[in-house]
C-alpha cells in the first residue's frame, strides 16, 4: 500500500505559474518507503536520509541536499528502490513532468547527482574521525566550507542543541559514540556555563522513526 506523508505543515510555493504546495517534514518524519510507488521529489532545503532496509534493519546509503531530486524511479514507472526520511527539518517539492522531454531531463539530473552524492558519502567515511564529522558538519550547514573550524561557529550553543544524538552522528561517520564525542569538542568551543539545559530536540523522533523502518523491515512489511 502506497504511504502518504503527513507533515505537520505546508508551505504554499511562490512564482507565477501555478505549483503544487511545498511539503515541509520534521527531523525524523518520513517521506516514503521501499517497495511503494510513488512521485518524483526535489529537496528544496534541509538533508533527507536514504536508507536500504533489510532483515537487520535499515542501512545509511546516501544523503541527499537541496536541488537534489529523489524518488526518481517514478520516472520510469518503478516503486522506490530506498526508503526516505528527514535528516533535519527539510522542505520539499514535489514534481511532475509535463511531457516526455521534461521526463528524459530529470532522469539525466538524477543520474548526474548520484557520483557526487556518493563522493560526500566517502567524505563522511574515510579519514579521521574529526574530518568525517566535520564534513557532516558542512552538509548540515553549521560549518564553513574550508579552512579550520574551531572558533568559526558564530553560536555553537545552538548549534550542538540541533545535533541529533552521538549514536546518530556515530552512525552516519561510522564510528564510536564516544570517539564522536571527543572530535565534537575539538571542533566546536566548549558549551557556554549560560547555555542552561539543552533544549527538547526532534531527533528523538528520527530515532523513532528509524526503529520504525528496522521493525518494519523484520516483519516483512516493507517486502
Amino acid at each position: 500500500m502506497s504511504h502518504t506523508p503527513h507533515p505537520p505543515h505546508t508551505v504554499c510555493a511562490t512564482g507565477s505559474p501555478p505549483a503544487a504546495p511545498l511539503l515541509a517534514l520534521a527531523a525524523g518524519a518520513p517521506l516514503f518507503a521501499a517497495k511503494e510507488q510513488g512521485g518524483l521529489w526535489r529537496v528544496v532545503s534541509g538533508l533527507v536520509r536514504l536508507d536500504q532496509v533489510g532483515p537487520s534493519g535499515p542501512v545509511l546509503v546516501m544523503l541527499a541536499q537541496a536541488g537534489d531530486l529523489l524518488g526518481f524511479e517514478s520516472l520510469c514507472g518503478e516503486p522506490y528502490q530506498l526508503s526516505a526520511s528527514a535528516f533535519n527539518d527539510v522542505v520539499l517539492q514535489p514534481l511532475t513532468p509535463v511531457d516526455a522531454a521534461q521526463r528524459q531531463q530529470w532522469l539525466i539530473e538524477a543520474v548526474l547527482q548520484q557520483p557526487q552524492r556518493s563522493h560526500d558519502m566517502a567524505r563522511v567515511r574515510t579519514g579521521q574521525v574529526a574530518t568525517r564529522l566535520g564534513e557532516l558538519l558542512r552538509l548540515l550547514g553549521h560549518l564553513p566550507a574550508s579552512g579550520s573550524a574551531r572558533g568559526q561557529v558564530p553560536d555553537a550553543d545552538a548549534v550542538r542543541n540541533s545535533l541529533p544524538p552521538l549514536r546518530v552522528l556515530a552512525e552516519v561517520v561510522d564510528a564510536k559514540s564516544e570517539t564522536v564525542c571527543r572530535a565534537l569538542a575539538q571542533l566546536l568551543p566548549p558549551r557556554s556555563r549560560k547555555s542552561g539545559p539543552k533544549a527538547p530536540s526532534r531527533w528523538s523522533g528520527a530515532a523513532a522513526a528509524i526503529e520504525r523502518l528496522a521493525t518494519a523491515g523484520r516483519s516483512g512489511a516493507l517486502a
